[in-house]
């Protein structure tokens, strides 16, 4: 896992061969006025998803304790102040149900080791070992999850 701000992205380039152009993405977007929805950046490699909505409580959000195997989350705040729900895979023994391929997501019944939050500029970079619970809230969220391929 990896936190930092928008401002220090270039840090991480050497990271993963498309984190380059996921930032790039970023940076030439206007965050403000995008509409909301589903954007391919590059064919079965990098997408954007920009949502907005009331966060969640902490028990509604580790109810869906989740992680990927095929991709990377690059988790962006937009606006508002969104905290997450973190503990490694390695960590966790109590699946919730088996891996879903379509959708990329295994859930974990686990309870998370840390609390973190992001404010607007920022960004979390989330792993396949990353399990994680987003959205906790007692505030609107505006996002940005790019999905990039593992």
């Amino acid at each position: 896992m990896i936190i930092d701000t928008v401002a220090n992205a270039s840090k991480y380039f050497s990271v993963h061969p498309l984190f380059e152009r996921a930032f790039q993405y970023i940076q030439s977007t206007d965050l403000d006025t995008i509409e909301m929805g589903n954007y391919i950046i590059e064919q079965d490699k990098l997408k954007a998803i920009f949502s907005t909505g009331k966060g969640m409580t902490k028990a509604a959000s580790t109810a869906e304790f989740e992680c990927h195997n095929k991709h990377i989350d690059i988790q962006l705040c937009i606006n508002g102040t969104e905290q997450f729900g973190w503990k490694p895979r390695q960590n966790c023994t109590m699946p919730n149900g088996g891996y879903d391929a379509e959708k990329d997501v295994q859930l974990y019944n686990d309870t998370p080791e840390m609390f973190f939050q992001l404010i607007a500029g920022q960004f979390v970079i989330l792993f396949p070992e990353d399990v994680h619970a987003p959205m906790i809230s007692d505030g609107e969220i505006k996002k940005l999850v790019i999905k990039v391929k593992a």
